[in-house]
């Protein structure tokens, strides 16, 4: 624990310091991955350790993120105060969509969240007075003067809060019950454990960080479009959670900035990069079910055992 502590402390000593050697191009990259690592690491805690396999969470990132750019867009609201707005509508509605769709579970689970997305991505497509659709909604910076290294410190400060978080829960009682219900929810129920009650909780809380991730992220780049309640972002947020190791703590933060990275060397591909992510994808699930913090395990364990 002490090691993985200290690992924890170093990793975020070394990402304060970002600013001050990154260029532009490359702090853009770290601020998008503090992004991503917020979406699969609130996804993950979903599917990852109660079993809900959810595509709605990118709608809810989409709906945070549109709040929070139509009250300072339209109403001239101080986007610090259209941010919790943001975070309160994902989370209401998550709610209510988890409410409607929660007991079924499953196949049918997946199939009404995938139809939910689906829903909002077109409302916000086509509502062209209000979100501008494709043509995007340009919103303020949130703390006035537009700064890529203060971008940078507020979604690491976001998503320093989130993990630490996300580590409390899954280190507390309700982590206990989330696996249980995970691993066997008819055992889960007859101990006791409320089922339906936990399985809600875990996807108001998830879809309320996805808002407060959208919300951040569209402030940063002063342009929100249809791109981030898409099923595209949503299959990479996905990607990024089961390649980094779904069911870990670490594996959708690796995940996350492992494809980032990624990403912006197989750029020069074009369209051909969703062909490379489906192959590493395909690779992972082959080879590392347990994805990338499976492999170092793998790895550590089998230096471990030639050294004694």
């Amino acid at each position: 624990m002490v090691y993985r502590s200290w690992s924890w402390w170093t990793t975020l000593a070394v990402f304060i310091t970002f600013p001050f050697f990154l260029g532009d191009y490359w702090l853009h990259s770290a601020i998008s991955g503090l992004f991503y690592v917020l979406m699969a690491s609130s996804w993950n805690l979903l599917a990852g350790y109660t079993g809900q396999v959810s595509f709605a969470h990118a709608a809810f990132g989409g709906i945070g993120c549109y709040t929070s750019g139509i009250l300072a867009a339209k109403l001239g609201l101080p986007p610090l105060l259209g941010l919790p707005i943001g975070v309160g509508l994902a989370a209401i509605l998550s709610l209510g969509l988890g409410a409607l769709c929660i007991r079924m579970g499953g196949i049918y689970l997946s199939l009404t969240t995938l139809g939910f997305s689906e829903i909002v991505r077109i409302v916000i497509q086509n509502e062209y007075e209000i979100t501008r659709g494709t043509m995007g909604l340009k919103v303020p910076f949130l703390f006035g003067t537009y700064s890529k290294p203060v971008a940078f410190y507020t979604l690491l400060l976001a998503t320093t809060g989130v993990l630490y978080l996300i580590h409390k829960i899954l280190n507390s009682d309700l982590g206990l019950q989330f696996r249980a219900v995970q691993n066997d929810e008819t055992a889960a129920g007859a101990l006791g454990v409320p089922v339906i009650k936990i399985r809600l909780m875990a996807f108001v809380i998830t879809g309320a960080i996805a808002g407060l991730a959208g919300s951040l992220y569209g402030h940063y780049l002063l342009l929100i479009t249809p791109h981030i309640p898409s099923l595209d972002l949503m299959f990479l947020v996905l990607a990024m959670a089961v390649i980094g190791g779904l069911g870990t703590f670490a594996g959708p933060v690796i995940g996350a900035f492992f494809l980032e990275v990624l990403s912006e060397y197989i750029r020069i591909y074009g369209e051909y990069h969703v062909l490379i992510f489906a192959l590493v994808a395909l690779f992972f699930a082959r080879f590392f079910p347990q994805g990338l913090v499976g492999l170092w395990g793998s790895i550590i364990g089998k230096f471990r055992l030639k050294s004694t």
